[in-house]
């Protein structure tokens, strides 16, 4: 007996068993992840887990996953239906509920329609606000104005001079009755979370942690899966979305701006971003807000139409990915892209190329300095390719470009939260406009010129120039780009 004990215990033993448990991870991997993943997602994991078995085991059950829990997504699911029905029990008018459009972008209509499950509303004034001091100003002002409601989702909710800005003002209105409801990513608001909540939790305002990762209790399996998005919506009839969070223009980096681009929303629209937010509370909370006040009789306060486009993890497909691909497929002349982080699939490139050779105009306008190294040299990786296909790459100079947008032709264009990347397309909760129309595409595109105006271009030459060890870390990087 004494012998076999000394054996289990010995060295020999050990590396034995180390060795059989090695092989058991990746034979056990091999079936387990390439279930529902593209092939070059599931070729990247089972490399690291080839090479590195407990290291891509580890990260698999940390980051390898987005399943959620199969009831509140079925009943986030029910609440959207019934949200939509909503909608369609306002009394609005042909202009809200059937707008004129061209055919290629009722092509999109449709779509859109079927993957969000929102519909398209006419009747709503857009303003596009790009200035992030001006923003704030404005969120304010509307927020001491408020006198039923203030709901607010944001991935980055900080507790800098900006955010307490905004606490402050919905302090106030918490003070005067007004219902105040914060929620906010576990991740990217921690700081707001630990030290400005207390704050106002006990000043009358709710406050919500979204997709929490606590070692014992998390909302999703994968910790890296974030809810992005970021909407105000303020007593049914006033919303902001776009890419701006509530913290200070330098994120806190001295010296680097970000410039972003925001919706300010009046009319029917409104009542679909109230529509994402509710899921998204009900998601954390289990709390069901059926108020009739949060879906008021909207009156008609412009003339865009406009589509609201929710995706994520509670979707069975990957709504926004699919929305850009259909639209570089409907350009006929140009499409002009800006976003901070560039990291395209196989399906993104193939669309770019057919666009291109059917004689589309293809511009893509990102920072040239990014503020995720690790991002970065992944989209200079693809830059060639692009530019090989025929795509125009420009770099915007003055700081961090963060607007997320995208125009097509003068038909209809994108602005929202999601980036031109794998995680926006396949993980995050992400929330985007689509805006109909020649008018809203034309100005936009105007804000888009604005950035081209201030960026370099990016030749050929210049990018096959760079040095070889530079090349090698781009392209090591660029294998793990389905991971990141």
């Amino acid at each position: 007996m004494s012998g076999w004990v000394d054996y289990f215990q010995s060295r020999e033993f050990a590396y034995l068993f180390l060795y059989w448990a090695e092989w058991a991870i990746r034979l056990v991997m091999l079936l387990v992840v390439p279930r529902r993943r593209s092939p070059n997602t599931a070729l990247a994991w089972l490399t690291l887990i080839f090479f590195l078995p407990w290291v891509g085991l580890v990260l698999y059950l940390l980051i390898g996953t987005n399943r959620l829990p199969r009831r509140r997504v079925e009943r986030y699911r029910q609440l959207l239906e019934e949200f939509n029905r909503r909608l369609g029990q306002r009394p609005h008018g042909a202009a809200v509920t059937n707008p004129e459009l061209p055919a290629e972008a009722m092509t999109a209509v449709r779509l859109a329609e079927r993957l969000g499950q929102l519909p398209i509303l006419g009747g709503n004034e857009v303003e596009l606000l790009t200035d992030t001091n001006e923003v704030i100003d404005r969120l304010i002002a509307d927020i001491e104005r408020a006198e039923h409601h203030v709901h607010m989702l944001f991935y980055i909710f900080h507790d800098d001079e900006t955010s307490q800005r905004v606490a402050q003002a919905l302090l106030q209105a918490a003070q005067r009755g007004v219902s105040c409801r914060v929620l906010a990513d576990a991740v990217g608001s921690r700081a707001m979370l630990r030290r400005l909540a207390p704050k106002l939790v006990a000043g009358g305002v709710q406050v919500q942690a979204a997709l929490g990762v606590g070692l014992f209790r998390r909302t999703v399996a994968r910790i890296d899966v974030r809810n992005h998005r970021k909407i105000v919506v303020i007593d049914g009839r006033v919303a902001y979305t776009g890419s701006q969070n509530i913290i200070n223009a330098d994120y806190g980096r001295r010296g680097l701006a970000w410039h972003d681009m925001t919706a300010r929303v009046r009319g029917p629209a409104v009542l679909a971003l109230q529509a994402v937010f509710l899921g998204d509370w009900y998601f954390e909370t289990e709390e069901i807000l059926d108020d009739p006040a949060f879906f008021p009789k909207v009156e008609v306060c412009g003339s865009v139409p406009v589509q609201v486009l929710p995706s994520g993890p509670t979707y069975p497909v990957e709504n926004y990915h699919r929305m850009v691909i259909a639209a570089l497929h409907t350009a006929r002349h140009q499409v002009i892209i800006t976003t901070p982080y560039f990291v395209p699939d196989q399906s993104f490139l193939q669309a770019v190329q057919i666009a291109v050779l059917r004689g589309v105009d293809v511009i893509l306008i990102v920072p040239e300095k990014c503020d995720k190294i690790l991002v970065g040299a992944v989209a200079w990786s693809y830059f060639g390719e692009l530019l090989e296909l025929g795509c125009q790459v420009y770099l915007y100079r003055p700081g961090l470009l963060h607007a997320k947008t995208m125009t097509i032709d003068n038909s209809f264009a994108f602005l929202g939260t999601g980036n031109f990347d794998i995680r926006s397309f396949s993980l995050n909760f992400e929330v985007n406009l689509l805006l109909y129309g020649d008018r809203v595409t034309a100005e936009l595109r105007r804000r888009q010129l604005d950035y081209l105006a201030y960026s370099r271009s990016l030749t050929y030459e210049e990018w096959s120039s760079r040095p070889e060890i530079v090349k090698t870390l781009q392209g090591i990087a660029r294998l793990m780009s389905p991971l990141l």
